[in-house]
C-alpha cells in the first residue's frame, strides 16, 4: 500500500488486479449498460489512486473502493437521467438477458427482471439501495456505509423502492 500511495504503477496495478472483479461486478449490476459500467470502473480506480492518502486502514481497501464505485454510480445515474430529460442523451434499453444467468431459478430470474425493469424509473438513491440490497445481498448497515447515508435514510429509501417493486411484480 505504501508503494501505491507513492504512485508506483506496479503497486497500483496489483491493487487493481486484486480488486477489479469486485468493482466490475458491482458496476455491471448498478449500471447494466456495459459502456457505463466500464467507465465507472475506470473512474472509481482513478479516484481511489488519487486519494489513497485518505485511506486510514489499508486492509479496508475493498470496502473503500466499493463505496467509491457506489457513490460514482449514483452520480452517473442522476447525470444520465438529467441529460435524458433535457434531450441531450437518449435512453438505451437494458439487456435483461445479459443480466440474468441462463441457469438461474425461475423465481430469481423473474425477480431480477422486475427489479431491472423498475430501476430506470427510480430515483438514483432508491435504485442504488435496492440493487445493493436485492442483487448484492448487502446488509442495511453495509448499504448505509457504501452510500454515505444514515441507516434510517437507507431504510426509508428501501421501503419506497420495495413498495414500488412489489407493485411491479404483482402486475406480472
Amino acid at each position: 500500500m505504501v508503494a501505491a500511495r507513492a504512485g508506483e504503477r506496479w503497486a497500483q496495478e496489483a491493487l487493481f488486479r486484486r480488486h477489479a472483479r469486485l468493482v466490475i461486478g458491482l458496476a455491471q449490476r448498478l449500471l447494466p449498460r456495459s459502456a457505463d459500467a466500464e467507465d465507472l470502473v475506470q473512474d472509481a480506480f482513478v479516484h481511489a489512486f488519487r486519494h489513497l492518502d485518505t485511506l486510514k486502514n489499508p486492509q479496508a481497501f475493498a470496502s473503500w473502493i466499493a463505496s467509491i464505485a457506489v457513490r460514482t454510480a449514483s452520480k452517473r445515474v442522476r447525470r444520465h437521467r438529467l441529460l435524458t430529460r433535457l434531450g441531450l442523451q437518449r435512453k438505451e434499453p437494458i439487456d435483461l438477458d445479459g443480466l440474468v444467468a441462463a441457469g438461474a431459478p425461475a423465481d430469481v430470474a423473474s425477480e431480477l427482471v422486475g427489479i431491472y425493469s423498475l430501476l430506470d424509473r427510480l430515483p438514483a438513491e432508491q435504485r442504488i439501495a435496492l440493487v445493493l440490497r436485492r442483487v448484492e445481498g448487502m446488509e442495511l448497515s453495509e448499504i448505509a456505509e457504501h452510500m454515505g447515508l444514515s441507516l434510517a435514510t437507507v431504510k426509508r429509501r428501501l421501503a419506497v423502492a420495495e413498495e414500488r417493486l412489489r407493485r411491479v411484480l404483482e402486475r406480472e
